[in-house]
């Protein structure tokens, strides 16, 4: 039973499908984002991701500009779904012990092997010789620190502050949905805002904890967003008139393409503006978070409407979407590193690089899952 389908069971409410799935849908947009570093044309990716491929395509670096919009705010979502359930359900410190052993514990392991792998096979493939191994692990390899496994501390982060403010009685806001959106909306904008015109974007790096400064409190009220959903049981009805769903849909390449040409215009024109530095940065920022809004809501909306169902393959899919999210880098680099001299064109490595790495890591999370179950059989 997926961690949805037990909440749901737990609070005596419908089963809700369409968000395991789109969990796993959102775990492929990150496959299809990281497979697309290997080939994109900027070269901003080259300075640190895992293989670098002189062939390069200009498709790849625009799919990423527009996953990076809602990509992540959208697994924070669903996460903070989640969240009212497991409190409901467990004490304030099973809760913690729960976050701890499904987060925690991976991200340690991780950090220890997978990072060190990553260091590995970013050199191979440069042609660089091995370093001390002092140096591979995230707290001194100097560029990369945790890179991907980043979400897992944040993730628990997020969990154990919203415990914290449950248990000073600082609840979720008596306020529509509708208001919620509005109020994150305009919050959101006004921090990125803020953060650039005050030079603090950026990442963050830590032992312990990393995060890109600007986008931290859009994660968390993302992920507050979604535990006001289940509240609200917004999902718990049928869908509503579609009208608005088409609409968004038939609009929202309005702001996505008018925040990629402001976006891109300094990389094109450097020192010079469409309109004015601080404009250019205000429109670049409203654009965002329209475009957040907007691909959140379809995304979302699309999954709700036509996809909240169950079948064998969604559900083992599903089982396996965190392990997947943790290993599938070390995946890309592995079929990366085997194409990269390969005559392919880019393209085509582009999309056999994000089949192959989704297919492979469900495969091998789905063996070990096997291999696990069958060891603790015999004993």
């Amino acid at each position: 039973m997926n961690a949805s389908e037990k909440g749901q069971d737990a609070a005596g409410r419908k089963r809700i499908h369409f968000l395991d799935n789109l969990r796993t849908f959102a775990i492929f947009l990150v496959i299809l984002c990281h497979a697309g570093g290997v080939y994109e044309s900027s070269g901003i990716w080259g300075y640190f991701w895992v293989v670098d491929d002189p062939a390069t395509n200009n498709m790849s670096g625009l799919v990423n500009l527009v996953l990076d919009i809602f990509m992540m705010p959208t697994i924070f979502f669903i996460s903070g779904y989640l969240v009212l359930t497991s409190l409901e359900t467990r004490t304030a410190w099973a809760f913690i012990k729960a976050k701890f052993t499904r987060l925690m514990l991976p991200w340690l392991a991780s950090v220890l092997t997978l990072v060190p792998i990553y260091k590995v096979i970013f050199l191979y493939s440069r042609g660089l010789p091995q370093e001390n191994w002092t140096t591979y692990f995230h707290w001194s390899n100097g560029i990369w620190n945790q890179n991907w496994l980043w979400f897992l501390p944040v993730l628990f982060l997020f969990n154990v502050l919203f415990l914290l403010l449950s248990k000073a009685r600082i609840a979720l806001p008596n306020i529509s949905l509708r208001s919620a959106v509005v109020a994150t909306f305009l919050i959101g904008f006004a921090y990125s805002f803020a953060m650039d015109i005050l030079h603090l974007r950026g990442w963050t790096k830590t032992a312990l904890l990393d995060f890109q400064n600007e986008r931290l409190l859009i994660y968390f009220m993302a992920f507050l967003v979604g535990a006001l959903c289940f509240k609200r049981k917004v999902f718990d009805a049928k869908p509503g008139s579609a009208v608005l769903y088409h609409v968004v849909n038939a609009t929202d390449w309005i702001p996505i393409t008018v925040y990629i040409i402001f976006l891109l215009y300094p990389f094109f024109r450097p020192g010079q503006f469409i309109v004015s530095h601080v404009i250019d940065r205000l429109i670049v920022w409203f654009c965002f978070h329209l475009s957040l809004l907007c691909l959140m809501y379809v995304t979302i909306e699309t999954f709700r409407r036509y996809l909240d169902r169950r079948g064998r393959i969604w559900s083992e899919l599903n089982r396996n979407s965190l392990y997947v999210y943790i290993i599938h880098v070390i995946v890309t680099g592995a079929l990366a590193l085997a194409m990269l001299n390969t005559p392919i064109p880019s393209l085509g490595k582009y999309a056999i690089l994000t089949t192959s790495t989704f297919v492979a890591s469900h495969l091998i999370v789905y063996s070990g899952r096997r291999v696990t179950v069958a060891c603790a059989g015999v004993r």
